[in-house]
């Protein structure tokens, strides 16, 4: 009890925030709840300087709620979804996250952008935005600050996409199955994808893109599992080698003989892989996925909560003096996956 009364102040005002930036990431889907909540949080940031009795509870939403709601996250991605889309779609998936993956990486150590930042960039333009920046910021241990600059250059690309696109596709003669591949492997956020691609059915009546999309979209965002996976035992390795700089040969030795896999991948991203595999065992019994439906809408509430909670925790003035680079890492990302979605897919006839 002593626990919970601690917690209740911090994790009360980041929910009654979640609770109104929800709403509005249903009137405005292009933008989306979490991107309202973190901005939000960010502005009552500038004036509410000392948190006080909140603190522990604020910091306690911007870590284990937003873990619990990426393991409640995994009942909305039943592996089958791989079967769904077929291989044709596989190649542009793969293709797109490596494109991304590698820009951020040569261009953390070109333009010296911290590590934790450029990855978190990285991984939330190649696959799902917020959500995979949810998942893998405890895995790398990246700090508030830098799930927020993450999540904003994101957020940024994602709109420009959203919009651009549907125009970019009619005036290169995509098909509709084209362009519901390009929209579900070049805009990284969900809400976007769904935007972008209800645009193109709007211009192009009876397309149907739409359907595509959004499968290739949830089968995207089955990379979160391997890439939390490498990150995880990435991080470990380099905490090892750390020790052994620090200590010596007998570091070493104790840093080998106590390796662990439950230490390189983090507890919750072990309960999303096995909440993954219940959906998938749930669709192959025949079990409808609308079962899980309230734990999906769940796990995307937290999500705004715990955005609101990172936003709480943030320094507006630190992340404005961070400078520009990381919006050029992004605005990178963005490119490499949107040539590279569009050079494969032509490459293999697909528009």
């Amino acid at each position: 009890m002593s626990r919970i009364r601690t917690l209740a102040p911090g994790v009360a005002v980041s929910a009654a925030i979640a609770v109104i930036c929800w709403f509005l990431g249903q009137a405005v889907p292009l933008v989306g709840g979490a991107v309202f909540a973190i901005l939000l949080g960010m502005v009552i940031a500038t004036v509410w300087k000392n948190k006080g009795a909140a603190g522990p509870g604020i910091k306690f939403a911007s870590k284990k709620i937003l873990q619990t709601a990426v393991v409640l996250l995994g009942f909305g991605l039943p592996l089958t979804q791989l079967a769904q889309v077929g291989a044709l779609s596989l190649p542009v998936i793969l293709a797109t996250i490596s494109a991304s993956l590698i820009t951020a990486a040569v261009l953390c150590r070109v333009l010296h952008i911290p590590g934790r930042t450029a990855t978190l960039i990285g991984v939330g333009s190649s696959i799902c935005g917020g959500s995979a920046i949810a998942a893998t910021a405890p895995v790398i241990k990246a700090d508030d600050q830098e799930v927020a600059h993450a999540i904003s250059v994101v957020f940024l690309f994602n709109v420009l996409a959203a919009l651009i696109f549907p125009t970019l596709g009619d005036a290169i003669g995509m098909t509709n199955d084209g362009f519901g591949l390009f929209a579900g492997t070049a805009v990284n956020d969900t809400s976007s994808v769904t935007a972008a691609a209800a645009v193109w059915d709007g211009m192009h009546p009876g397309a149907n893109s739409l359907d595509y999309a959004t499968i290739v979209k949830l089968t995207r965002t089955l990379a979160i599992i391997p890439i939390t996976f490498v990150l995880g035992m990435w991080v470990s390795a380099r905490e090892r080698k750390t020790a052994t700089s620090a200590n010596g040969t007998e570091a070493k030795a104790n840093a080998a003989s106590g390796f662990s896999l439950k230490r390189a991948l983090p507890t919750f991203i072990i309960l999303f892989v096995c909440a993954s595999l219940v959906a998938t065992v749930a669709a192959a019994a025949g079990v409808s996925g609308a079962v899980f439906d309230p734990l999906k809408t769940l796990s995307k509430f937290f999500i705004v909560v715990a955005m609101a909670a990172i936003g709480l925790n943030t320094d507006v003035v630190g992340l404005v003096k961070s400078g520009a680079k990381p919006i050029v890492l992004g605005a990178a990302c963005w490119v490499a996956i949107a040539c590279t979605s569009l050079g494969v897919q032509h490459f293999l006839g697909l528009w």
